[in-house]
């Protein structure tokens, strides 16, 4: 087959949906090579990434190369003809208008409907932009993807789309997470981010959705120290400035991490994993987390439970008391932490690359 892929995130986004686009591209090209893909972004890449991969942008028609975006949404199905793409893959939530009226099939990825969700946490006209791209893509989509069963749910609400038209298939994570890491890397990397000898992790973007100033109060009068990875927002302004008045620089420390190989020995060094998150559409942070053995505190609600597993410790994210109680508990245990870690990797096993990859071919082979 020819696979088509929008690809725009892939390029030019760092994390999240471009962590997705990356890992599914990478496993699909690992475990089926025979295939031939296709990357669709409007921006020229400042790297292939693949030598497996052909890459496409706009470089014909003044429109198209005027407005790339144009080119993303409509303009690109002549090109996917030309290249006689046999399936297009959407991978955040978009396919491009017109598609449907050619023989290509389509399927699209859905993470999370939060916009619908959580509408006081956009602009107005985010969500308006957002809901009319979804709404389109879902209904002209031959087959729809949810990352997870919380998020099939969404789509089905929402958008009134029949359950059988929509599969879910997991994310999975990056393969550093998998790695095992010798004694002199933890050093090594210890030392680089001038970390403590214990402490508690929270990874992820920083707002007020995911509630890192709730771990921030939960530690305040507890003997460990919360390491937060983000980047600055006004929501970790806000924190920092808590975080000064209460003199607690010393136990919360702001870092940012030079590469996913790092990001994933500071996950290993941690004791505790914590992501009091109030949604999401999966929550890669747990997966990788559980990856690396690290116990997970997380909200008992949506998709939480459905990604971290049974193992995992769960809290009502707006109860400070029960975030500061589940620290308090696995510190205090060496049993509960072993059992965590040991029983908490047994469960991702699931999100393995070979079978995300054969449940990927299956959907496109059907």
């Amino acid at each position: 087959m020819r696979i088509g892929y929008d690809a725009k995130r892939y390029f030019h986004n760092r994390s999240g949906l471009g962590n997705y686009s990356r890992d599914l591209v990478r496993i699909m090209c690992e475990y089926y090579p025979s295939h031939d893909y296709f990357l669709y972004t409007p921006k020229v890449p400042s790297d292939k990434l693949s030598e497996e991969l052909t890459i496409r942008h706009p470089n014909t028609g003044f429109l198209n190369r005027l407005l790339p975006s144009y080119w993303r949404s409509k303009g690109v199905v002549r090109d996917l003809v030309q290249d006689d793409i046999d399936i297009f893959h959407g991978l955040s939530g978009e396919i491009p208008v017109g598609l449907q009226q050619t023989r290509i099939k389509s399927v699209v990825t859905i993470h999370d409907l939060i916009f619908l969700r959580l509408p006081q946490l956009y602009k107005p006209i985010d969500s308006v932009i957002y809901t009319r791209k979804f709404k389109y893509a879902v209904q002209h989509a031959d087959k729809i993807i949810a990352i997870s069963q919380q998020t099939k749910q969404d789509i089905v609400h929402f958008f009134h789309i029949a359950p059988e038209k929509i599969d879910v298939i997991y994310q999975g994570c990056h393969p550093a997470f998998k790695q095992e890491v010798s004694a002199e890397v933890l050093t090594k990397i210890r030392q680089k981010y001038n970390l403590p000898t214990t402490f508690i992790l929270n990874v992820g973007s920083i707002e007020p959705r995911k509630n890192a100033f709730q771990i921030v109060k939960a530690i305040e009068n507890l003997d460990i120290p919360l390491v937060v990875i983000g980047k600055d927002t006004l929501y970790s302004n806000q924190i920092k400035q808590y975080v000064t008045e209460k003199k607690m620089e010393h136990k919360v420390l702001f870092r940012k991490v030079d590469n996913m190989e790092d990001l994933a020995v500071l996950y290993k060094l941690a004791d505790i994993f914590v992501y009091p998150s109030s949604y999401e559409g999966f929550g890669i942070p747990i997966i990788e987390a559980l990856y690396s053995g690290t116990p997970v505190i997380t909200s008992n609600t949506g998709v939480f439970p459905e990604a971290a597993g049974p193992f995992s410790y769960f809290i009502d994210p707006e109860r400070i008391d029960q975030i500061r109680y589940a620290i308090e508990s696995i510190l205090s245990s060496v049993d509960m932490q072993q059992e965590m870690k040991q029983n908490g990797l047994i469960y991702a096993q699931q999100f393995n690359d070979d079978i995300l990859a054969k449940k990927w071919m299956d959907v496109y082979m059907r």
